[in-house]
């Protein structure tokens, strides 16, 4: 994106990202920062935070904020340590979610499907996701309203093509799009929806980006596989995915409310 735009400056502008030290999560902190916003970058990965952080230019105006998205009382707390920083929030990137820290129950076939792992899935995609959003709106009326951008999938919109997944791997592991995370994805788009009707009378947007599949350790095998699917033949850049979620969240989005954005190379369009 053009950092010269008028529609991104954001200078003055306190955003929070969840999901930092993520594949979409750091390249959205970086380009706010790039654009003159200060960023209140929040993840459980501690380690992954300061790693983030000392990668900035100096003149970055950031903190870290290390937060279990699955826990109600630390995210009311994050927001209250950031509002108390910061003085305001102004957009929310309501972008973390999880794969748990068991791959393999992750990727269980539906029919095996442990509601352990479903819950623990659960409690930082949708549950955790309502939660912050919830927080910052309650800060971004304070301040005459705000942009929240959230984070979906396709797969929270169309239902995947598990013939892809033949031979396909991720960190070893055998992969899939598990039910949880279509569930919990099209659980996203629907909460976008309600709060934006609701939220709109306080000056709030709220918007979803859906991306498609970004190329981020899967084996060749996946990638050739998926990417003959898409009518552009190929993955998704990270940058591209962050390109869209600042389109929503600045002033050149400004009567845009309650839309799911398709960031999936045409996927959608078959």
């Amino acid at each position: 994106m053009n950092n010269d735009s008028p529609y991104l400056r954001l200078e003055g502008k306190v955003a929070v990202v969840t999901g930092a030290a993520g594949i979409i999560g750091r390249v959205l902190v970086r380009q706010l920062a790039e654009h003159g916003a200060s960023v209140a970058m929040v993840d459980v990965d501690k380690g992954g935070l300061d790693k983030l952080k000392a990668s900035l230019p100096g003149k970055a105006n950031v903190i870290t904020c290390h937060c279990d998205l699955s826990e109600e009382k630390a995210i009311v707390k994050t927001v209250e340590d950031i509002t108390g920083h910061f003085g305001q929030i102004d957009i929310l990137f309501n972008n973390a979610a999880t794969k748990t820290n068991d791959l393999i129950r992750f990727f269980d076939p539906a029919e095996k499907y442990s509601m352990e792992t479903w819950r623990e899935v659960m409690s930082v995609n949708l549950d955790g996701l309502y939660v912050m959003a919830r927080n910052c709106a309650e800060v971004m009326k304070n301040n005459g309203g705000g942009s929240i951008v959230q984070t979906a999938s396709i797969y929270g919109a169309l239902a995947p093509d598990m013939r892809i997944y033949d031979g396909s791997y991720y960190l070893g592991c055998q992969i899939n799009t598990p039910p949880v995370y279509s569930a919990s994805k099209g659980g996203v788009i629907s909460l976008t929806k309600y709060l934006a009707s609701i939220w709109a009378r306080d000056g709030i947007r709220v918007n979803t980006i859906s991306p498609g599949g970004i190329s981020s350790g899967q084996n060749e095998v996946f990638e050739k596989q998926y990417s003959a699917r898409i009518p552009m033949g190929r993955m998704a850049l990270a940058e591209e995915i962050v390109d869209a979620a600042l389109f929503l969240a600045s002033p050149a989005a400004s009567y845009i409310t309650g839309q799911n954005l398709m960031v999936d190379g045409g996927l959608s369009a078959w």
